[in-house]
């Protein structure tokens, strides 16, 4: 039987989405159960929830393809490690696309214009980044069914931490700039894996379950996944907490 987006809608409020927020959105599909309409309904129902005043925010990077193999921010799609959702996204009518090839954000409403406008090319989990005006902003952040560790702000609780050692990478990106291909560099933290050697593999599920043990975060089921509803600033400060504590020096 499918998920109604009636029911999807009841399920966002029940878990504390309300109307005007700014909402970062990782979701699994599959997890969420038979969609009557699938992502497009989704995201539809999301939007209609947040209302004229609110704004979704995702993380899409960008996907080479054999016709566009450099970063172009109108055409390029959303990395395919992501899933379906993000692509929707990305190609929704007036979403706008921030001008990072990797840590490319896109974002959907009345937030969209500052959110994405200005991402720097350097350290682009950081500083100015669509991340940190998310916790600027006072943003939240929903966990559709979607693994604990790969919660995207994470990365740039990772750059604000004051921690020993951090990989720093250097990397060239071909991109589209004024109508022309250009090879551009970019350092950054390493966003591959977790930015300290000494960090296990799980950190981030095990920040993120910390949080939610914690009792600060919302907890509830939107479809058949079991969801939660992360506040940005205090996610961000108990995550950069936690990594100076047991990793800082």
């Amino acid at each position: 039987m499918y998920i109604s987006s009636e029911q999807l809608k009841q399920d966002l409020i029940n878990v504390g989405v309300c109307a005007g927020d700014t909402l970062m959105v990782h979701a699994s599909l599959r997890a969420l159960g038979p969609i009557d309409g699938r992502a497009e309904a989704l995201v539809r129902t999301v939007l209609s929830v947040l209302g004229n005043q609110g704004t979704l925010v995702a993380y899409v990077d960008f996907e080479p393809t054999p016709d566009i193999p450099y970063f172009d921010p109108q055409r390029s799609p959303a990395s395919q490690e992501f899933g379906v959702l993000v692509e929707v996204v990305r190609t929704w009518p007036g979403a706008v696309r921030s001008l990072n090839p990797g840590a490319s954000m896109v974002a959907i409403g009345a937030q969209a214009e500052w959110l994405c406008h200005g991402h720097p090319l350097n350290y682009g989990y950081g500083p100015g980044s669509p991340l940190s005006k998310l916790v600027e902003i006072g943003g939240k952040i929903l966990l559709l069914g979607s693994d604990l560790n790969n919660v995207t702000i994470l990365h740039y609780a990772e750059h604000c931490a004051r921690l020993p050692n951090k990989r720093v990478i250097q990397r060239t990106d071909r991109m589209l700039v004024d109508e022309t291909v250009v090879d551009v560099g970019i350092e950054e933290f390493d966003t591959s894996a977790l930015v300290i050697d000494a960090m296990p593999t799980d950190y981030f599920a095990q920040i993120t379950q910390e949080f939610v043990d914690a009792r600060y975060a919302h907890t509830g089921r939107v479809g058949n996944a079991p969801s939660i509803l992360l506040p940005a600033p205090e996610f961000v400060s108990f995550a950069i907490a936690k990594m100076e504590r047991e990793f800082g020096g």
